[in-house]
């Protein structure tokens, strides 16, 4: 039987890396965030750093664009950065049962079978409150970083797919955290992943 991979997008705030973390605790499975960009860098034979500085983003500025490094083939190194963690993303869900954050993996696991794809999002002040308490984010910039993250994550997940980043069609489950609370939330996603596997 296929391999059970949950792959999670989230916004800013929404707890979602949270979740995930629960998520995979409760069934058991291996949780890939950080550590994916481990395997992506491993497996790539380029150093985590970069990983790292451009996780979930893409560097736009033109000065970055005319002076930019290109890696194998003539490909800009951004792009070879995302192609790599597309094919750590394919091994880790070809290997094992697992959760996935973010990075495009639902889009890069859309032929693989077995895979459920969720999103996770909560009101803007709920976003911006958690920013502050959970993540120390300074009041005064707590609403323009949580802004400026999900400008990021939008423009690069609608650069690289064919998709819109946050459109309910390209998920199986679309939940806004808040309403259940970060537990109630992991125990409903259970709930659904396990009448989905089924």
């Amino acid at each position: 039987m296929a391999n059970k991979v949950i792959t999670i997008s989230r916004q800013y705030g929404s707890g979602g890396r949270e979740i995930g973390e629960r998520l995979a605790e409760a069934l058991g499975v291996e949780f890939f965030d950080n550590k994916l960009l481990e395997v992506a860098a491993k497996d790539s034979g380029i150093h985590q750093s970069h990983f790292e500085e451009n996780d979930e983003k893409r560097s736009n500025s033109l000065l970055y664009l005319l002076s930019t490094a290109y890696g194998q083939g003539g490909v800009p190194f951004d792009d070879s950065l995302f192609f790599a963690k597309l094919e750590a993303i394919r091994k880790i869900a070809s290997e094992e049962s697992c959760v996935i954050m973010g990075r495009c993996s639902d889009y890069a696991l859309k032929d693989f079978s077995n895979v459920l794809n969720v999103f996770i999002s909560a009101p803007f002040e709920a976003r911006v409150k958690r920013a502050e308490e959970v993540y120390g984010i300074t009041a005064k910039h707590s609403a323009d970083y949580v802004k400026r993250i999900d400008k990021q994550r939008t423009s690069y997940y609608n650069y690289y797919t064919d998709k819109r980043w946050g459109q309910p069609q390209n998920y199986h489950l679309c939940i806004d955290s808040t309403a259940l609370g970060i537990e109630g939330t992991t125990a409903a996603i259970i709930r659904f992943a396990n009448e989905f596997f089924k």
